[in-house]
């Protein structure tokens, strides 16, 4: 790992020297990349690092910190349940708070998505998403729909039959394209000809595919695309004219990112499973869920143990993360969330809006507490990376882009700090 311009290795702790050795850091070449920078706290929309600094979060931990770091609500709500009890096995037993979070989801949820099936990741909830969309049709005799309709800058995590079904020719996985199973990978019916390409994909192969699977309203961390509700609306036709499963992965989307709790409101569209995680914690403890409609589960609903859904993380339904999910909801509930988020959308409006004038920069979008620019190219990404830091501010460019996805209680001095060291950085890099 190399130790560059900027990483300030003089303020290092002994536990920082002692343990870099031993960790693998996550989409780094080890050999190259520039040494993490230790943190000592977090409060608000704020890392303190172990030499003072404090830089403004603009991406909140990987878009988890929804209501910032350290809330205190949530914090009193983990530690009343770690008093009690921290974790006990999903397995011929139950605790309150994964019942009363699977009943608050399927309250706030459309329509009948009502079956909460727990995990701990993202990845491992998609997972489980298309297990259970294969197992519907097998349940019911169905043999031959085993494959997945899944689009062209989709990312759906890294673990195999997640990545099966992100973009393998532009995406992170494209080495891993001969261990991974093969399903149908086409553009969004954005245009008359996509939707035209998207028509004979489904027609075509139909009778193999067990459902779609899609990132509603934004395509994350491939590239931060949006797209509009009638896409969404397309899909969901598609799929009742082919009888296709609908999936939905919100692990990014949902909980107010985009506007709205959940991505699918906002175009009136009700998928057949979904995946919520990331921010379902307010960004604490790891957690996701698999939510399923009364159809799905019908048929999973049988004397016949071979028909039961034959899975089941060792962590599911964890009694702390449940607890900071109830609490984080009941913030939801309480505070000014999404009034919050279309304030942060305005500001994001405002501030990036100088971008469009630089040299080099190809886009400028954006979409609820979703800020991107997007960049012809970016040569070194990690110089960039850099540059932020040294303007006060954590953001964490990837390909082409730059983004913002920042708590939703960041402050307004705070987020105008973020949109003017984008501004500044692009501006310098053009």
């Amino acid at each position: 790992m190399s130790r560059k311009k900027g990483d300030q290795g003089t303020s290092r702790p002994a536990w920082y020297e002692a343990g870099l050795a031993h960790v693998w850091l996550p989409y780094a070449q080890m050999k190259t990349v520039r040494a993490p920078l230790p943190v000592a706290r977090t409060h608000g929309s704020r890392i303190v690092l172990c030499d003072g600094r404090e830089l403004i979060d603009g991406v909140a931990s990987w878009w988890t910190a929804c209501h910032g770091y350290n809330h205190p609500y949530i914090g009193k709500a983990v530690e009343h349940q770690l008093a009690l009890m921290p974790h006990v096995m999903f397995g011929g037993l139950a605790h309150e708070q994964a019942l009363t979070l699977a009943r608050r989801l399927a309250a706030r949820l459309p329509a009948d998505l009502t079956r909460v099936f727990f995990s701990e990741l993202g990845s491992v909830a998609v997972e489980i998403a298309m297990k259970m969309a294969v197992q519907f049709w097998l349940n019911q005799g169905v043999g031959k729909r085993k494959k997945f309709l899944a689009f062209k800058g989709g990312y759906h995590g890294d673990t195999t039959g997640a990545m099966a079904v992100c973009d393998s020719d532009d995406g992170m996985h494209a080495r891993f394209r001969s261990l991974l199973p093969e399903h149908y990978i086409v553009e969004l019916p954005q245009s008359e000809e996509s939707a035209e390409v998207f028509a004979r994909c489904l027609e075509r192969h139909a009778e193999e595919l067990a459902g779609i699977i899609v990132e509603p309203l934004v395509q994350g961390a491939g590239g931060m695309r949006f797209h509009t509700p009638l896409v969404l609306q397309r899909l969901r036709a598609a799929a009742d004219r082919y009888q296709v499963l609908l999936i939905f992965d919100e692990i990014f989307t949902g909980f107010g990112r985009t506007g709205s709790l959940f991505a699918c409101e906002a175009a009136g569209v009700v998928p057949d499973i979904m995946t919520l995680s990331k921010a379902l914690t307010g960004g604490t403890l790891p957690l996701a869920v698999t939510v399923a409609r009364g159809k799905v589960f019908d048929a999973f609903w049988s004397d016949d143990p071979t028909r039961a859904l034959l899975h089941g993380p060792t962590f599911m339904g964890n009694a702390l993360a449940c607890a900071a999910a109830n609490a984080s909801l009941d913030l939801f509930e309480r505070e000014p969330r999404l009034r919050q988020v279309a304030d942060i959308a305005a500001a994001l409006e405002h501030g990036l809006a100088p971008c469009r004038g630089l040299p080099g920069v190809k886009d400028v979008r954006v979409n609820g507490a979703i800020g991107v620019v997007e960049l012809d190219r970016m040569d070194d990404l990690e110089a960039m990376r850099a540059r932020f830091v040294e303007e006060g501010v954590f953001v964490r460019p990837f390909g082409s882009i730059i983004y913002l996805t920042p708590a939703f209680t960041i402050g307004e001095d705070e987020l105008a700090r973020l949109t003017e060291a984008v501004t500044k950085v692009v501006g310098k890099a053009g």
